[in-house]
């Protein structure tokens, strides 16, 4: 597949990300797929070709750029591993991008430089047992104690915690305002007080890694609170709606991944004397998907286009979103299926694709979020 009408730049942006990841990921996917290990090593890579610095202005150590670019950047890494790309995202769009658009200047020129080099890795402190889709369920508490305050609660799913410098967590300051009594905070993680689980065992995206969070009287200044108290749901709304853009963008990757094994599988694989290639079913299987996935694209860009150009786009990002990780997941079940009992064997990537797509729909908001956003937008 091609991507027409990129500028200059995004194309050879692209062309260089496609490479490194031919090169340094794609070989190597499985293997950290079946260990259940981030390749911790890819921060500091990534980070010295300036590519975690994508979309983030300069004076923090960034290297420009802006939404279309970081797409780029998504749908190429996770064509190679979703789980390095679920890794590298939760690092950049999540938890840097919470300290970029919703810290202070000091605290952006404190933590922003050495974790866009890759130095310092940080992860996204959000869900917890009773809180996913229901933000207002967050029960982590940060009072107020001599100046500062104090954290108790527990974080559970958060990807990069065993292995991450620092987290941007949601907790409650006033527990009885409800969403609008929530706060942001950057904890480092071997800060007394915080316990981090062991690495939890998933379905799919073996190559990310994911703990539980545990808080248990961490102290907290006010130098670690990202804006002013109260206003941190709406912050991480806003953060969000950018991560929507990205999870489309995965969504397209692995999608395209997909088709192109099986394309492969049913270009080599001989049955009724020719290739499956030559079965009419196989040709309209892989015409929907091609169509399907260059849709998504195209919702991506047009998403991550009108966040460039500074124009309102969350309900766009929401499409993107919907359409390009549903079709992720329908391409990966048809990828399985076009590839047999060979897909289905352990060292296919077929079916470590059908394992990683799902997640996709959950994560930033679930599927049935996406549209109950859409709905409200119609009728508004």
């Amino acid at each position: 597949m091609s991507d027409a009408l990129l500028a200059d730049h995004e194309a050879q942006f692209q062309d260089a990300v496609r490479a490194f990841t031919a090169r340094e990921i794609t070989p190597h996917a499985a293997a950290w797929d079946r260990a259940g290990r981030y390749p911790r090593e890819l921060f500091a890579r990534l980070g010295a070709l300036g590519w975690l610095g994508t979309a983030f202005p300069e004076d923090v150590g960034g290297s420009g750029g802006g939404s279309t670019l970081y797409a780029l950047m998504c749908a190429e890494l996770a064509r190679g591993s979703a789980g390095v790309a679920l890794g590298m995202y939760v690092h950049t769009a999540l938890a840097c991008g919470a300290v970029h658009h919703l810290g202070s200047d000091g605290q952006r020129r404190r933590i922003l430089p050495a974790a866009l080099r890759g130095e310092r890795i940080a992860c996204w402190a959000y869900a917890e047992p009773g809180a996913g889709s229901d933000v207002a369920s967050v029960r982590t508490r940060a009072r107020r104690e001599g100046g500062g305050y104090v954290l108790d609660g527990g974080k559970l799913y958060i990807t990069n915690a065993p292995f991450a410098d620092f987290a941007v967590l949601v907790a409650s300051t006033e527990p009885e305002r409800g969403l609008k009594g929530l706060s942001l905070f950057v904890v480092e993680l071997d800060r007394p007080g915080v316990t981090v689980g062991r690495p939890m065992e998933k379905l799919g995206m073996g190559a990310s890694e994911m703990a539980e969070i545990v808080l248990d009287g961490c102290r907290a200044g006010e130098a670690d609170r990202l804006g002013p108290e109260g206003t941190g749901f709406l912050q991480a709304m806003k953060v969000l709606t950018l991560g929507r853009i990205a999870a489309a963008a995965f969504g397209v990757g692995l999608g395209r991944a997909a088709h192109e094994t099986a394309l492969t599988h049913v270009r080599e694989r001989v049955q009724f004397g020719g290739p499956l290639l030559r079965q009419q079913f196989v040709r309209f299987t892989l015409a929907d998907m091609a169509t399907r996935l260059e849709a998504a694209w195209q919702l991506t860009l047009h998403a991550a286009r009108l966040a460039d150009a500074g124009k309102p786009h969350g309900n766009e990002a929401s499409m993107a979103k919907l359409f390009a990780t549903e079709t992720c997941t329908w391409t990966c079940e048809r990828a399985l299926h076009l590839c047999g009992a060979q897909g289905y064997m352990l060292e296919s990537a077929a079916q470590r694709f059908y394992r990683d797509c799902k997640v996709l729909e959950y994560g930033e908001g679930t599927s049935e979020i996406q549209r109950e956003t859409i709905a409200r937008a119609l009728e508004a």
